[in-house]
């Protein structure tokens, strides 16, 4: 199982590999839809992540000592932006997301290249997966 630092080194590799950022929304988008697409059972209220201008679901289950995350997303970049977000913290204990700093982000580029909407939401998704992790890390 790999940690979230590698996971993370692993991102930045290919990201560092594409020079223009129209290619790296283009493998954003391609993550995007390469992601499981979320059950309609989980597309609630309570799954969506508020503070989004588009409609963002992430579905957490707590699995052995580890969260079991899935998502979805009406918009393009966004689902692919939490497809990276699952690809890096899915299958980890709580205290290892707690724990984690999430620097890939600000290395590949993204925070700079997303629009402040994009920017507040991504925050927002990551608020959310760290709340799961709070609330499963006293289940332990």
């Amino acid at each position: 199982m790999q940690t979230i630092k590698e996971l993370q080194d692993e991102v930045i590799e290919e990201f560092d590999g594409l020079d223009d950022w129209m290619d790296k929304y283009q493998m954003l988008i391609d993550l995007g839809n390469d992601l499981e697409p979320l059950e309609e059972r989980y597309k609630t209220p309570e799954n969506i992540i508020e503070g989004c201008q588009s409609r963002v679901w992430v579905q957490c289950d707590y699995v052995d000592g580890r969260l079991q995350l899935s998502a979805d997303s009406d918009a393009l970049i966004v689902k692919g932006i939490i497809a990276l977000l699952i690809r890096v913290l899915n299958n980890q204990t709580p205290a290892d997301i707690l724990g984690s700093e999430l620097y890939f982000i600000d290395r590949i580029g993204l925070r700079d290249h997303l629009s402040p909407t994009r920017s507040n939401g991504l925050l927002a998704m990551i608020k959310q997966i760290r709340a799961y992790a709070v609330a499963y890390s006293s289940v332990g």
